[in-house]
């Protein structure tokens, strides 16, 4: 959906910066400024710095930053649209529909009656659970340690022993057989009519990230088959692309989440303070869930069941999170069966401590393998090295690969060069073998080039704090000079503020509306500047690096030009001859 630059100014306006992160962190005012903590790392002295004037955060200790929208995506993990959408209601601001055809709106009709639906039969299970009908299932979840704020907090509920009383009930709240079905609450036979999906079950409702419930677990009280049973797949509810817990471990703070294979568990590991746990739904760990883990953490911990199934289940989900681009590591419950039975018995310490000993991923894998060879044997090992030695071909990137091939060396006590050459020679026999990437620049032009572009990310971070810089630098530096996507865009905007004698760089943000264009354009305002302590230092360095950034757009117009452009050519020189001027004038700093 298309929203134009001037409502979504007016919601960034009607939201002043300071209200809305005081609604998340505590902040005091110093001087001009808000002062907190920093939500997006520890850190026990505030240095997350909130202006109301520039409507604009900055951390000085992670060098997190940029404007209210920008603070939404990366504490809620909103999409633009998703935090504009957020910060639009909070303001009373009407956004305009999409124009959708008939076919749209009735699915999207379907969609919010199934959500009426299902959050309705949430508070019906937990009545139930409430009741005296549902004493045997309270007394099961306080047995399993559950406290009363636990089961409030994830709404856990009980569906009676009758098969009807669910749909007797939606239906009486005026919903059709056929929406109570396509909710997944209820099926229909000749035999029986209309009768509930779950009945004499402790009740787990689903939610989405949002924490809207779009489905359900239910235990069986008693001996019943199967024991765990879920809801069917709905317009509403696709288990591979949903994670339970979600909702709650997405603000969690922790830069990992804890991947376990049950409901139980990650109640069990949030009730104890580990409020990064997360769980998929009765089903294999799928690249939907690894794409939508991606959205909130790059780092996860397996927490599967310590026999052998949940060691399978380890193997399986660790190169499906790798091909996601998540590192992934694997806690090992020994003795106890799995994180539920391994808090009640030693405690949130000892967890943590399993945390800080977490294997990595491949490495956990290699361990497992061992047991399948001889190691004492010579022909054991050397036909485990083997196998080691195909995976370690698995992975892509050289350096990546190289480090691996000397973790495993050093593991299993062999040597790096010799690993590595067996590793190129499996590759072979795989077929695996492809040519060497090699990279298009040497390191030293790699350095160069990242010079380059932290020299145009302080100079634009220089213009924003100090609007004498501006002033001038305008004769020799222009938005040109600022190459790649967004600097050119940020430089343009900024500029065109300048000229119009109006400043705003929250107002710049709003352009970028896509996730990763708008955190890169958030960081060219926050570039840490190298402290110096002296007004003459900091000129200096100013005048450097104004000059580095013309320098480098100059070496690049030399390059992209044809011989034949003679107005090129002249702008070529009026550049060289304004780069002479720069290295004889005097920049000063307010």
């Amino acid at each position: 959906m298309y929203y134009s630059e001037e409502l979504i100014e007016e919601v960034r306006m009607k939201n002043d910066i300071v209200d809305v992160i005081s609604s998340y962190v505590r902040l005091s005012k110093k001087g001009n400024s808000w002062f907190g903590l920093c939500p997006f790392h520890n850190e026990k002295s505030p240095s997350f710095s909130v202006s109301r004037d520039k409507q604009m955060y900055y951390c000085f200790g992670c060098g997190a930053g940029g404007n209210v929208f920008t603070f939404l995506m990366e504490y809620e993990h909103y999409t633009f649209t998703e935090a504009l959408q957020h910060l639009a209601q909070r303001a009373g601001v009407d956004l305009p529909k999409e124009d959708e055809s008939q076919e749209a709106r009735r699915r999207a009709g379907i969609r919010e009656t199934l959500l009426a639906i299902n959050k309705l039969a949430a508070k019906y299970y937990y009545a139930q659970l409430k009741s005296e009908k549902g004493k045997t299932a309270h007394e099961y979840l306080t047995g399993r340690k559950l406290s009363e704020d636990t089961i409030v907090h994830f709404g856990l509920g009980y569906a009676n022993k009758y098969s009807d009383d669910l749909s007797r009930y939606l239906k009486m709240k005026g919903y059709s057989d056929e929406m109570i079905i396509q909710a997944g609450l209820a099926s229909a036979d000749e035999k029986y009519g209309l009768h509930d999906k779950f009945w004499n079950r402790v009740m787990f409702p689903i939610m989405d990230a949002n924490s809207r419930v779009i489905g359900f677990g239910g235990r069986v009280m008693g001996e019943g088959k199967p024991k765990y049973l879920n809801s069917p797949e709905t317009p509403i509810f696709d288990k591979s692309r949903n994670l339970y817990g979600l909702n709650r471990a997405r603000q969690t703070r922790k830069p990992y989440f804890l991947l376990c294979e049950g409901y139980m568990d990650v109640i069990a590991l949030h009730q104890a303070g580990f409020t990064n746990a997360v769980a998929s739904l009765g089903t294999a760990l799928t690249a939907g869930h690894a794409s939508l883990i991606k959205r909130y953490v790059q780092e996860v911990y397996l927490t599967y069941d310590s026999d052998e199934a949940g060691t399978r289940a380890a193997l399986r989900a660790v190169p499906i999170l790798k091909d996601a681009g998540i590192s992934a590591k694997v806690i090992r419950m020994d003795p106890y069966k799995d994180p539920d039975e391994f808090i009640k018995n030693l405690g949130p310490k000892a967890f943590e401590e399993r945390i800080s000993k977490a294997r990595n991923g491949f490495m956990f894998s290699l361990e497992v393998l061992e047991k399948q060879f001889d190691m004492a044997s010579p022909e054991g090992k050397t036909e485990f090295m083997k196998e080691a030695a195909r995976r370690l071909g698995t992975f892509d990137e050289e350096i990546e690969r190289n480090n691996y091939i000397e973790a495993v060396a050093k593991t299993y006590k062999v040597s790096f060069e010799n690993l590595r050459k067996l590793v190129a020679k499996m590759a072979v026999v795989s077929g695996l073998a492809v040519p060497v990437k090699r990279a298009k620049k040497t390191e030293g032009n790699r350095e160069k080039e990242d010079g380059n572009l932290k020299s145009q990310k302080i100079l634009l971070t220089w213009m924003i704090e100090d609007m004498s810089v501006f002033a001038q630098v305008k004769k020799y530096i222009s938005p040109e000079d600022f190459p790649g996507v967004p600097y050119r865009k940020v430089a343009e905007l900024l500029y065109e503020q300048y000229e119009a004698g109006r400043l705003n760089p929250a107002q710049i943000l709003n352009y970028f509306t896509e996730e990763e264009e708008h955190k890169e354009a958030a960081s060219l305002f926050h570039t840490k500047i190298k402290e110096l302590s002296t007004k003459e230092e900091q000129e200096k360095a100013l005048k450097e690096t104004v000059i580095r950034v013309k320098n480098h757009s100059i070496e690049e117009a030399t390059r992209a030009l044809d011989p034949t452009d003679i107005k090129g050519l002249q702008r070529l020189m009026e550049a060289k001859k304004d780069l002479q001027k720069l290295q004889q004038i005097q920049i000063s700093i307010n």
